[in-house]
């Protein structure tokens, strides 16, 4: 590992993502711990520190890694939480929360990209995250609930089965709304029947296949 891409996960973490408000240890010594250079496609090795967010095939990109700090850090993940991730992408968000957690699955539509990030998640030996070929809007059922729940793409409405596949104490992070104004919020199952929301920040990020805005037609 050449010590300039070791300066540049450094200052991705420290410059980019701590002063974003994520100052959980762990979640910064995941960022570090995980190489992001290693899930990003060959021509983007130079830009995988960068504060953009890297295309993926089928319109797909990497959420920035600002972003994927925030996420990391709002599900407040414990060393025995399960977690199920929407949306696999390039597999990095799934090594993060791999390391944070006992056990991800990861639910991705594409099955180039999921065939992708589990070569990637395997050669660096993430043994505790499982990638899925499903579309987890339509037909997907895990047939068990998490303590965690990352949703990876943006959704203009929340589907309702995302609240049902939480445990309860379990976290559900997603970003919701119409682009180019996204909210990411934070819903905490109380009770089987209550939940909690908290409002985090604005952004913009692709939709999930089956979670975009009705068209809006102009006469």
């Amino acid at each position: 590992m050449s010590a300039m891409i070791e300066q540049q996960r450094f200052n991705m973490v420290e410059q980019q993502v701590r002063p974003w408000d994520v100052h959980d240890p762990r979640v910064l010594a995941a960022l570090g711990r995980v190489h992001r250079e290693q899930f990003v496609a060959d021509a983007d090795r130079a830009l995988a520190f960068v504060d953009i967010g890297l295309p993926l095939a089928h319109g797909e990109s990497m959420m920035r890694p600002l972003i994927e700090g925030r996420l990391l850090q709002a599900l407040a993940l414990q060393a025995t939480d399960s977690v199920l991730e929407i949306g696999t992408g390039s597999g990095f968000v799934t090594a993060c929360l791999a390391s944070l957690a006992r056990e991800v699955l990861s639910v991705e539509i594409h099955a180039d990209l999921a065939e992708r990030a589990s070569a990637r998640l395997q050669n660096a030996a993430v043994s505790n995250a499982q990638v899925r070929i499903a579309d987890a809007l339509v037909g997907f059922e895990p047939g068990r609930s998490f303590d965690a729940i990352a949703v990876t793409g943006a959704v203009y409405q929340e589907p309702e089965q995302f609240r049902r596949w939480l445990q309860p104490g379990g976290r559900l992070f997603l970003i919701r709304g119409e682009s180019p104004v996204l909210e990411a919020v934070l819903i905490t199952r109380r009770q089987p029947q209550q939940f909690d929301e908290q409002s985090l920040f604005e952004t913009d990020l692709p939709y999930l296949i089956h979670a975009t805005p009705p068209k809006h037609f102009v006469l």
